[in-house]
């Protein structure tokens, strides 16, 4: 098969070395890739983003396989335009991938599906904004409502944090549109952790779980980023935990986006994880493979991956297909 994957970074890296093992692979193109990337696959000039630009390429160069890595193609409708020019494509559909660009959506979604998370609100203006982190009370998560690279989330411990972060995205334009609302969420307190399964639609089949870290600076003193590391499984997640984040979290958001939106969801869903002392919350989804936790956990996975981007994109996934390596694996970023 010949297989294009959309993106060029640490994760898209991890995806392309996992996809050379399988047996199907036959050729592999970056898009655009990076110096690492050329070691092991052919890259061209064609940027993530540029959705109509990446859907001729794959049309003209006839891939079997297309494998969207980052979020924004998805949120531009990269899926949709691939499908309908009938190219196997593992990615969900722009209406799916609202579970991350908009995380009044996702929280929404989390709302009506009793998916456990924590009390927020959404507002579009300063006032707003500040009245309800004052409802809640300090600590509070000021969110970017969009797409901002892992870097929209700001906890505010004191008014002078909060009434910057609320500025930044609605008076400054911080974030551009993706912060002409945000969400206003409860601190919830505990260790974190993420699980990415392969969902086709109706089935589910979760990865080892892993634990990224996204605070810069020594002793976690700095602000968030989208990443600073990861390590795979995580041992705060046990196999009880995980069947129970199964079932209330991932089956539960499919079965939701379906009944209350009619929108079928294919490819990777991230669930980001926090473990409180009154159980397991939901911070956020994402509609891909998360960076970079993807290098922790795919060194850890036990089968061809490119059979289950198939399987998953026609919707045919085979759970007990996905299996695990006994052992760890670690990220290390370096900034």
């Amino acid at each position: 098969m010949k297989i294009l994957v959309v993106g060029g970074g640490g994760r898209e890296h991890a995806l392309v070395w996992k996809i050379r093992q399988s047996a199907l692979a036959r050729e592999v193109v970056a898009a655009p890739g990076n110096a690492g990337i050329a070691s092991l696959a052919r890259c061209v000039p064609l940027s993530a983003d540029d959705v109509s630009g990446l859907a001729r390429f794959a049309v003209e160069e006839r891939f079997d396989l297309v494998v969207v890595g980052p979020e924004a193609p998805l949120t531009l409708g990269l899926a949709d335009r691939l499908e309908a020019a009938r190219v196997t494509v593992f990615g969900p559909s722009r209406a799916a991938a609202q579970l991350e660009g908009s995380k009044w959506f996702a929280k929404d979604l989390m709302l009506r599906g009793g998916i456990p998370t924590a009390q927020a609100w959404v507002a579009s203006n300063r006032d707003e904004a500040l009245g309800r982190a004052r409802e809640i009370g300090l600590p509070v998560v000021v969110k970017a409502d969009g797409l901002a690279a892992g870097k929209g989330v700001v906890i505010a411990r004191d008014a002078r944090e909060l009434e910057t972060a609320v500025d930044d995205a609605l008076v400054r334009g911080v974030f551009g549109p993706s912060g002409e609302r945000v969400v206003i969420e409860e601190f919830l307190e505990g260790e974190e952790a993420s699980v990415l399964a392969f969902v086709d639609g109706r089935r589910s089949a979760l990865l080892v779980p892993s634990q990224d870290h996204k605070r810069a600076h020594d002793g976690d003193e700095g602000p968030n980023t989208g990443g600073m590391g990861a390590y795979a499984p995580a041992a705060v997640l046990g196999a009880e935990a995980l069947a129970d984040v199964q079932r209330r979290v991932i089956d539960r958001a499919v079965a939701t986006l379906e009944e209350h939106h009619g929108i079928v969801y294919r490819g990777v869903l991230y669930a980001g994880l926090m473990l409180t002392a009154g159980g397991i919350r939901v911070l956020e989804f994402n509609c891909r493979f998360g960076d970079p936790e993807t290098q922790a956990v795919l060194p850890l996975l036990d089968a061809d991956i490119v059979e289950i981007m198939i399987a998953t994109a026609r919707g045919e996934l085979a759970p007990s297909s996905v299996g695990a390596r006994p052992g760890a694996a670690a990220c290390v970023v370096m900034a």
